[in-house]
């Protein structure tokens, strides 16, 4: 499997949930917020031999040309976004979220951001987001996918296609989800929000920001240890310096 980290660069957020481009070479933490955190915005594209994945769809912001920035990282990276056939979400929350859908300022209309992708979703993380009680949901961005033929939602544990792994772990939000993608003896996972970090796999505690965090904590105990045995390559969607990790 290929895989291709699409950085859409450094930022801080704090209890505000806004996320504030941070540039390590003139920029302070300690000039920001206290309780700021410093993070990256990494969704990925895994290329198998049956799909060309995206793992979350990052912030939604647009480059100076009106181009959505996670289709100007896909094209820098040589892949047409329309040719993205699964977009596995591991939660909504909007940093991840935000490059779903995006407005079209001309003909005032949102579209789909990968029209010919299906959208897996877990059904009860969907309910939340359309809900409006957080402000951690930008419901803008997830709208559209109450209206189309194109979601497919899914619930507890399963398999896709035969060869991507799903499992609700709440933790880090009620109704967040892992995946594994495994193919030819190579497994690639994916932790979202409750492995968001290599450092987090490394050092157990507990953070302030999860839903659940005992939980989330285990989680990267029990994802760490066998993921060892079993050879996994991690993928790390806020680590400003270790996007993929393998043993």
């Amino acid at each position: 499997m290929k895989i291709i980290p699409l950085s859409e660069g450094s930022f801080t957020v704090d209890g505000t949930k806004k996320f504030v481009p941070f540039d390590p070479a003139k920029d302070n933490l300690k000039d920001r917020p206290a309780g700021s955190l410093l993070v990256e915005v990494q969704p990925f594209v895994v290329i198998t031999e049956k799909d060309i994945l995206l793992l979350d769809t990052g912030l939604g912001f647009t480059m100076p040309d009106g181009t959505l920035q996670i289709h100007h990282n896909l094209m820098q990276a040589g892949i047409n976004p329309m040719e993205v056939t699964k977009v596995l979400m591991s939660h909504l929350h909007r940093d991840h979220a935000g490059g779903i859908s995006k407005e079209d300022a001309v003909l005032q209309q949102r579209f789909l951001s990968f029209p010919n992708a299906t959208y897996i979703v877990n059904k009860q993380e969907l309910e939340i987001a359309l809900s409006k009680l957080s402000k951690s949901y930008a419901i803008d961005d997830v709208s559209m996918l109450a209206e189309t033929d194109k979601l497919q939602l899914i619930e507890s544990e399963g398999v896709i296609d035969d060869y991507i792994f799903y499992e609700w772990t709440g933790g880090h939000s009620p109704w967040h989800q892992a995946f594994w993608i495994k193919e030819n003896n190579e497994t690639v996972f994916f932790g979202g929000d409750v492995a968001p970090q290599l450092f987090q796999m490394k050092t157990k505690f507990v953070t302030k920001y999860d839903f659940d965090g005992k939980l989330a904590a285990d989680l990267r105990v029990k994802w760490w240890e066998q993921g060892q045995k079993e050879n996994w390559k991690f993928l790390f969607y806020h680590d400003i310096k270790t996007p993929v990790f393998s043993f």
